[in-house]
């Protein structure tokens, strides 16, 4: 039977690179966006290739839209096996310039998104006795980030709800850990100003900064059995920006 997952926020950049490597390891995988079109494109991407997928657009933040996006993976794909939470934005200011508004977005997306779908297919996993759940944080809920303390709050809450699911679920066979990148070639990350992405690449150890398909490859090893001992923990494939 084909195992199926679920990557939202896979329209573009990490997401899609995951959803594309998970389909490759044989996964059916549902694809997610907040754009309905750039989920289409990944999906059929997917189906070109040789591998299935399914496609539905939804914002994660929203109760309604994560039940239907939820309920389109098991219609199409069946038992969801794995869950990777990558759905997020990013927005530049400095700490006087973030208007509550703009607070409240960047934690309803990232945290309470991650919350309601960890929390929408959880009790089948937990009735299976079997499931992943991968959650996409930032070495900026580690260390912090200039102009991003918005963002880099919801990262670490992020880290905090990785760690504390882990520790309720994983003797029921259910492993939750989180990938934290460092800064990756795509939108997101070039959607920052070039002043702080040239700060950036400066202090990185390795020199540069990562591709999606890097990112990919982590999620791809922490859904498989080779991985079945890490626990409530965090990788960070972040150039050397953390070193833990």
């Amino acid at each position: 039977m084909t195992k199926s997952a679920i990557v939202t926020g896979a329209g573009s950049g990490i997401g899609r690179a995951i959803a594309e490597r998970l389909a490759q390891d044989g996964y059916g995988v549902l694809v997610n966006d907040l754009h309905g079109e750039r989920a289409e494109e990944t999906a059929a991407s997917i189906k070109a290739k040789g591998g299935k997928a399914a496609a539905k657009a939804g914002d994660v933040s929203r109760e309604d839209d994560v039940a239907a996006l939820v309920a389109r993976a098991r219609a199409a794909l069946g038992e969801i096996g794995l869950l990777v939470n990558n759905a997020g934005h990013v927005h530049q200011a400095t700490f006087a310039e973030i208007t509550p508004a703009e607070f409240d977005r960047m934690f309803a997306v990232h945290v309470r998104g991650t919350f309601l779908m960890m929390r929408a297919v959880l009790p089948e996993m937990l009735k299976a006795r079997d499931g992943v759940i991968i959650n996409i944080a930032s070495q900026l809920g580690q260390i912090g980030g200039v102009e991003l303390v918005h963002y880099s709050g919801a990262k670490a809450a992020i880290i905090g709800m990785t760690k504390s699911l882990a520790r309720e679920v994983s003797s029921q066979g259910v492993r939750v850990n989180a990938v934290a990148p460092g800064p990756i070639n795509t939108p997101l990350v070039r959607a920052l100003s070039q002043d702080w992405q040239d700060r950036k690449a400066a202090q990185l150890p390795l020199g540069r900064f990562g591709e999606p398909e890097e990112i990919a490859a982590v999620v791809s090893f922490l859904a498989s059995p080779a991985a079945s001992l890490f626990v409530g923990q965090t990788l960070g494939a972040n150039s050397g920006d953390v070193m833990l």
